[in-house]
């Protein structure tokens, strides 16, 4: 029998690129898309040798520019692959005073963690219904739970993926399709997206805050392949996002902006 094939965006580092290894390590096929081809020639040749019953596809791509999904998809038509696992992974983030960030830049943000992540689930959807059966992750946020100041696009385009992904859920499963979507909802994680310096100000976490990448990666594996519509990883952001329907949102845009104005920097 032939492998399963998985497609991961933002599959060159953090937490795509665990999702890429544990996959690997199930015995899935891999497409990996990011934006640098380079290092995702690295990470390909990497799997590769180490899993040899895999096989492993590059396609470089930049989410943030017009058409970037359909061209993506249309790439994984025109190489005769057929994608059983989505992952959604790719992100942008930006912190700072909404008004002092650069607007293209929150643009693409907005057109890679809403637009492009869509889109992608229209048409890989389709293709994995005519198929009878799919799985679809898509990386949302702890801070899809509540308005976060200083993080605003950015925890605003995460709520729209968490809202979005449980929505889709309830369709497919009506639908009876055998496709199923699920919203992953990691907390603070150990990837380089906690000090990137391309994304406006940075903010202080304790370390025993960090849940690490792999095991956020491992977790929304067992969800999604479980067929289960959402999970928050890690016992603390659990609570954390239950705690979140005890209070207004402007009570919990209130408590979120003085913790981050107090951590950015």
């Amino acid at each position: 029998m032939s492998n399963k094939t998985a497609l991961v965006t933002g599959a060159s580092d953090g937490i795509g690129l665990e999702f890429c290894k544990i996959l690997a390590a199930k015995g899935y096929d891999i497409i990996l898309v990011a934006r640098r081809k380079a290092k995702l020639n690295e990470v390909a040749k990497s799997l590769s040798k180490q899993h040899k019953n895999i096989s492993c596809t590059v396609i470089s791509s930049d989410l943030s520019k017009q058409q970037a999904a359909q061209k993506l998809f249309a790439a994984t038509v025109a190489k005769d692959l057929q994608v059983d696992l989505l992952i959604n992974n790719a992100g942008l983030l930006q912190n700072g005073f909404f008004t002092d960030l650069d607007l293209t830049t929150q643009e693409n943000m907005i057109a890679v963690n809403i637009s492009a992540l869509t889109s992608l689930t229209h048409l890989f959807a389709n293709d994995m219904g005519s198929r009878a059966g799919g799985h679809i992750l898509n990386v949302a946020s702890l801070a899809a739970w509540a308005p976060i100041p200083n993080q605003n696009v950015y925890a605003a385009t995460k709520a729209y993926v968490l809202s979005f992904s449980q929505a889709l859920h309830n369709e497919l499963k009506a639908a009876g399709n055998g496709v199923s979507v699920t919203a992953l909802c990691p907390g603070y994680t150990a990837t380089k997206m906690m000090d990137n310096p391309d994304q406006g100000a940075k903010l202080s976490v304790p370390d025993g805050l960090l849940q690490p990448a792999q095991e956020v990666a491992e977790q929304g594996i067992a969800a999604c392949l479980a067929g289960k519509p959402t999970l928050v990883t890690g016992f603390a952001n659990r609570v954390s996002a239950t705690m979140t329907h005890l209070f207004s949102r402007m009570t919990l845009a209130n408590i979120a902006g003085s913790y981050y104005r107090k951590n950015l920097n």
